[in-house]
């Protein structure tokens, strides 16, 4: 949990964690070919590797001279684009894949909202035969924790407002239970008619609607957690932490940089941040 003092709002941080690091040999492989200096290297499989390559070696190397004065005295840093990070990031806002997604030169793969809101929309659907439809709904999405502030007062506001949306549309689009609910799983609405609670269970249960979020997204605000795999090439993720990592940045996308370069080996903040940079 974090607290954003110019707004006095709790906020879940998200959890940032190293899913692979390809290695800085490939990088310095790369450096050498250009300057045909493998002879050079301080690193035997480097020195070796035109005549006796060694991947596996190769790609457990700790540092390289070569690279370090390539990024720090020549501001060489096309070479370090060999050199890749891919991260699973869980429980960032939509509001910051907003301001992520600039940063073009990553591999990202977000979770999707046309795919993954069956459980929302069940449990609208499930409201509709409650005697209080908007407390069923607000204990359910509640209990999703699909959002990154975590005041529940805050949190009443924003789920109220979805689910007034939902309402309109329902009462405006004849067709919003077939957009809603499965084909198989239309039965259950009569089976459990005002039975809200029987109903959500059922419909959990059962096919999930395919591509639901198409009819509905317009309910997600920028405060809906999103998860994602992002991969960077060592340039980009130093452009990254330059621009994100900065007290001129949004807070909770600092959060996010900072998250990432906790977890970031300490062989590649080496090559890309100041405070790492060697003597």
């Amino acid at each position: 949990m974090a607290t954003a003092q110019m707004y006095h709002i709790t906020y879940h941080k998200p959890k940032v964690t190293l899913l692979q690091e390809s290695g800085l040999g490939v990088a310095e492989i790369a450096a050498r070919t250009c300057y045909d200096s493998f002879e050079n290297s301080e690193n035997q499989c480097i020195k070796e590797a035109m005549e006796k390559l060694d991947t596996e070696a190769i790609n457990a190397i700790d540092s390289s001279e070569l690279l370090a004065n390539l990024a720090w005295v020549h501001h060489h840093h096309s070479i370090i684009e060999h050199a890749t990070l891919s991260y699973l990031i869980q429980g960032t806002s939509r509001g910051v894949l907003q301001e992520h997604a600039r940063h073009r030169i990553q591999a990202i793969s977000v979770r999707s909202t046309r795919y993954t809101m069956s459980s929302v929309i069940n449990a609208f659907v499930a409201s509709l035969e409650a005697k209080e439809g908007f407390s069923f709904f607000l204990e359910k999405l509640l209990g999703l924790n699909l959002f990154v502030i975590a005041d529940e007062a805050y949190l009443a506001i924003e789920i109220r407002a979805i689910y007034d949306k939902l309402l309109f549309q329902y009462a405006k689009d004849s067709d919003f239970i077939r957009n809603a609910v499965a084909k198989s799983s239309l039965p259950f609405l009569e089976v459990h008619k005002n039975d809200a609670r029987s109903l959500y269970e059922a419909l959990e249960c059962g096919k999930k609607k395919r591509n639901v979020g198409d009819a509905f997204k317009h309910i997600v605000s920028d405060n809906w957690k999103v998860d994602m795999v992002v991969t960077f090439n060592i340039r980009s993720l130093k452009n990254y932490f330059d621009l994100r990592d900065s007290g001129a940045a949004w807070f909770q996308i600092r959060w996010l940089a900072q998250e990432m370069k906790r977890v970031t080996p300490t062989k590649y903040l080496k090559l890309i941040d100041k405070q790492h940079k060697p003597l």
